[in-house]
């Protein structure tokens, strides 16, 4: 350190601002660590653009994201994992195959190079599970202090094939919703490792891409109405979310929300509701009643959907969201105001 606030110039084992300048460390970190991980001929060709010139037929889909998520690593996953899945799983909530991927990574001088190096193989294996390639790509180093580690933005395309058409106002009064798995795996965990807890309860975020099990569901159901993916603001902000755009009545039932019991506990002893906790490897989907357990059927045949659960109804009325409660009660569900738990994803 140089006063405390830059890097020697020779340090090999950290990120320097040099690794940042577009010279010959910026080339020998590329030729390192993304090529040698992420090859493929559209990086491979670096070019200042990736050519597209093989999309298949169907409507394109375009997302972004970024990831901030803090600490970089976690139990079930880490920001690599996040990055990849959480701009995958966008592209399949509205039905798109995904298809390519590109990364910015905003790296934070002094950042442990055994750290880049371990997010760099992390993004290159999540978006191989995944099915993505990554075509295109960029890094910059900003001095210390001026970012926390490092920031991952990701941006996708896939192709929605002719026929499907999920939405955010595709609800419809009498719809079936359907959770596909746990609540509030992810947030808990990121917590827990954050703050030093659960050091028995085994508690693991349930990042995952989605596109495999929404294929599933859409080869099964071609009429799937609305499709998201509840991240920051858990289940609770993406009902809220539909039922407003959709403009229906949704009536959860708390009695069929599933939960793992680690999480439950410290979901109860820190004052969180799980429902507005984040998950990033779990869907919602509404669905028509006819096809309801047909889905159900089909989700749970799928190793991210084998705790799937019908959680609730779409109603006609005004768009709000209720809890039935255990013990036959009523609460209203607002939209999460603030954030329970900052820096999750």
């Amino acid at each position: 350190m140089d006063g405390g606030h830059t890097m020697k110039n020779n340090d090999p084992e950290r990120v320097l601002l040099d690794h940042g300048s577009g010279g010959r460390l910026s080339r020998e970190l590329f030729s390192r660590l993304m090529r040698a991980e992420f090859s493929n001929p559209l990086l491979d060709a670096e070019d200042d653009a990736a050519i597209l010139d093989d999309l298949p037929p169907g409507r394109v889909a375009f997302t972004t994201d970024s990831f901030v998520v803090d600490p970089l690593f976690f139990p079930g996953g880490s920001i690599a994992d996040l990055a990849v899945n959480g701009t995958v799983n966008d592209l399949a909530m509205v039905g798109a195959r995904v298809l390519y991927l590109s990364v910015g990574l905003v790296i934070e001088e002094g950042l442990p190079m055994a750290d880049l190096a371990r997010v760099v193989r992390e993004l290159a294996a999540a978006a191989r599970v995944a099915g993505a390639v990554i075509a295109t790509g960029d890094t910059k180093v900003v001095p210390r202090g001026a970012a926390d580690r490092l920031f991952i933005n990701t941006s996708g395309i896939g192709v929605v094939p002719p026929g499907v058409s999920p939405t955010g106002s595709g609800a419809r009064p009498g719809d079936a919703l359907i959770l596909s798995g746990t609540l509030a795996d992810h947030g808990m965990a990121v917590l827990a490792a954050r703050e030093g807890l659960d050091s028995a309860g085994g508690i693991r975020s349930d990042t995952a891409p989605l596109n495999g099990l929404v294929a599933a569901i859409l080869a099964a159901c071609p009429e799937v109405r609305a499709l998201r993916d509840p991240t920051r603001g858990g289940v609770a902000t993406a009902v809220n979310e539909i039922a407003e755009k959709s403009g229906v009545a949704v009536e959860l039932l708390e009695e069929r929300l599933p939960m793992r019991p680690p999480v439950a506990g410290l979901c109860e002893l820190l004052g969180f509701d799980p429902l507005y906790v984040a998950n990033e490897g779990k869907l919602l989907a509404f669905v028509p009643p006819d096809r309801a357990e047909a889905v159900l059927a089909v989700m749970r045949a799928h190793p991210l959907g084998r705790e799937a659960a019908i959680i609730g109804r779409a109603r006609p009325g005004p768009a709000r969201v209720t809890l039935c409660t255990r013990i036959g009660g009523q609460r209203v569900v607002d939209m999460l105001v603030g954030d329970q738990l900052p820096r999750i994803c």
